[in-house]
């Protein structure tokens, strides 16, 4: 019979286990999980139970935790999969199961939401396929479709607002012309993360760097592409976009009825990173849990199956 195989250390550069909150903590492990706007699905705790993304909130008070490593969605998976290798009963097993589909079905949500992005609503470019003619002779899509990307998600951020606000819907349209109050972009920056290829699938979402006021002329945006196929972020954008007023023919402050409602979003952007770091957090914690039945302790024995009979 083989000797058991002494347990192992996690391996270097993946998402280090984040502490558990006191408020988070429970009985038998009952790990609370925090929601992140909007969603509603569930996966079962570790005692057994099915939590809801609708279950329970963050206070609007509690400081957001810090911004996750950009490769955390990769990071634990890596780690529940070296769970399940491993060797896990059955209950655990679920539970990795549980983990794994909420990553699969939420990490759009989770990777633009944890910086404040909301998703959803024709908010921005949801799933929009990269096509084999966006990439260039260096083999990856050229750097000029991602401004393209932002500039689909731009327009769409502004006119989803007219259903938003259907008592001013007629003028948020309207500042995607160029007559009466209108915006223009002044300058556009892009960060190139990685460098993507065919085939793959993108989303786009836009957020205020900072809220406006009744006497800023411009909005500072931040845009983010997601690779849908390496489930992370592809290239960031900063815009400055100029309020313009086309019948004076110069800049004018944000519009009473687009301030109103940019104090809204904001305030969602900040409840949106709180929520989405929260479930994060948590879920790193569950395979945290996961990894301290299974592996990482004095008597782990590795489950080597037929191999380890013979």
């Amino acid at each position: 019979m083989m000797p058991p195989r002494p347990r192992l250390k996690s391996p270097a550069g993946v998402l280090p286990p984040l502490p558990i909150s006191p408020l988070q903590r429970c009985p038998a492990l009952n790990i609370s999980l925090s929601p992140v706007h909007r969603i509603g699905h569930t996966f079962p705790s570790p005692s057994g139970r099915f939590l809801s993304r609708a279950f329970s909130s963050s206070p609007a008070s509690e400081p957001a935790l810090p911004l996750p490593p950009s490769k955390w969605h990769s990071d634990l998976k890596t780690r529940l999969g070296k769970c399940i290798l491993f060797g896990c009963s059955k209950e655990q097993a679920r539970r990795a199961a549980g983990v794994l589909r909420v990553l699969a079905t939420e990490w759009r949500e989770l990777a633009a939401g944890a910086e404040g992005f909301l998703t959803g609503g024709r908010r921005g470019l949801e799933s929009q396929q990269v096509v084999w003619g966006e990439m260039d002779s260096f083999g990856h899509v050229n750097n000029a479709n991602y401004i393209r990307y932002a500039e689909s998600a731009r327009v769409n951020w502004i006119i989803h607002f007219a259903a938003a606000d259907p008592a001013h819907g007629a003028l948020w349209r309207e500042l995607m012309t160029p007559k009466g109050t209108g915006l223009i972009m002044k300058s556009i920056k892009a960060e190139y993360k990685f460098p993507m290829t065919y085939p793959d699938t993108i989303s786009a979402y836009h957020k205020l760097r900072a809220q406006p006021s009744a006497t800023d002329t411009s909005l500072v945006l931040d845009c983010v592409i997601l690779s849908h196929r390496h489930k992370r972020v592809a290239a960031r954008t900063e815009e400055d976009v100029v309020v313009y007023d086309y019948g004076r023919a110069r800049k004018t402050p944000v519009p009473a009825f687009a301030l109103d409602v940019f104090r809204d979003v904001w305030r969602l952007q900040e409840e949106q990173v709180r929520a989405a770091r929260a479930r994060i957090r948590d879920l790193a914690n569950l395979v945290q849990v996961l990894e301290k039945e299974i592996w990482d302790r004095d008597d782990a024995v590795e489950d080597l199956g037929a191999a380890g009979k013979s």
